[in-house]
């Protein structure tokens, strides 16, 4: 968990006025949920993460009790291109702030109720940039020159998916 910068948080304070008159909008939600999610405390996470996007954390204060400390956003998801992920993703993670702590049906029902759909589907766009910004390493299909963002060197051990080519190392400044 990394603290956010002035710019960020004012940023973080934006998209949540956008996202809670998004979930006002959808007549789902109770006005006690609405002013629970205004006042929780929003960060960012620590900028090397690829996998993660967001994370509601938890603090426990019983054994039976818990309590939202954060709900944390990728820094990355404030550049202005990412602005429509990062509502849908801060919305995911406000429904779990709600109560919703698994992904189960209910959850998902919850979620599929956000008006913006393309923006929920960038996911897997948003997880490949940041897999290739950090990667060190391209293992490179030479037959359909398709690259996989690796932290360490593949050596031959590795197939391509489609072509079951072997892949060949090539360092990431070389790679594009």
């Amino acid at each position: 968990m990394a603290k956010p910068s002035k710019e960020q948080l004012e940023f973080l304070t934006l998209l949540r006025t956008r996202v809670l008159d998004e979930m006002t909008a959808m007549g789902f939600f109770e006005s006690n949920q609405i002013q629970q999610l205004q006042r929780l405390p929003l960060g960012v996470l620590k900028k090397n993460a690829t996998q993660r996007h967001g994370v509601t954390r938890w603090l426990r204060e019983t054994p039976s009790t818990l309590t939202v400390q954060t709900v944390d956003l990728h820094p990355r998801l404030l550049d202005h291109e990412w602005l429509d992920y990062a509502a849908f993703v801060l919305y995911h993670e406000f429904i779990h702030a709600l109560g919703w702590r698994s992904h189960d049906r209910s959850f998902r029902h919850v979620e599929s109720l956000w008006p913006h759909t393309q923006a929920a589907g960038r996911g897997q766009a948003f997880t490949h940039e940041m897999r290739m910004g950090r990667a060190k390493w391209h293992w490179k299909c030479p037959e359909c020159e398709r690259l996989f963002p690796r932290q360490r060197r593949g050596a031959g051990r590795y197939l391509c998916r489609t072509c079951r080519c072997v892949l060949v190392d090539v360092p990431a400044q070389d790679a594009q």
